[in-house]
């Protein structure tokens, strides 16, 4: 592959599978959930190799090192070459939670849960509330 210094960091988002599409990737800069050095930027701005990225994605908020930069979009095996994830246990753990709570909310219901998928819920609350 083709190694440059910098490039745009909606281009690098979309080349190392953060986001699936560009355009995505260009409206969460825009909207403001990707930051670089705690700083909220621009689709445009050119990164480096060593800035840190947070992406912001519903409720969690991933932690990135650039290790390398790229343009072209790579198979799911090269992104580990390119990034450093060092996201918290803590936000992974709210991945998790937040999965299973829509798997046992149902596709189909609206309204109030079951007796059972409420249990369920509380449980992931309760672990959640102990964690932090």
């Amino acid at each position: 592959m083709d190694e440059k210094n910098t490039t745009r960091i909606d281009k690098w988002l979309w080349a190392v599978r953060i986001y699936k599409t560009r355009s995505i990737s260009t409206e969460a800069c825009a909207n403001g959930k990707v930051k670089i050095d705690g700083n909220k930027v621009k689709a445009s701005r050119m990164i480096k190799v060593g800035e840190m990225i947070q992406v912001r994605k519903g409720l969690i908020k991933f932690d990135y090192r650039v290790m390398k930069i790229t343009e072209k979009r790579m198979g799911a095996k090269f992104v580990k070459d390119h990034l450093n994830d060092l996201t918290p246990k803590e936000e992974l753990a709210k991945l998790i939670i937040s999965k299973d709570i829509q798997k046992y909310r149902g596709k189909n219901r609206k309204g109030r849960p079951t007796k059972k998928a409420r249990r369920i819920i509380d449980k992931f609350r309760e672990y959640f509330d102990k964690t932090n």
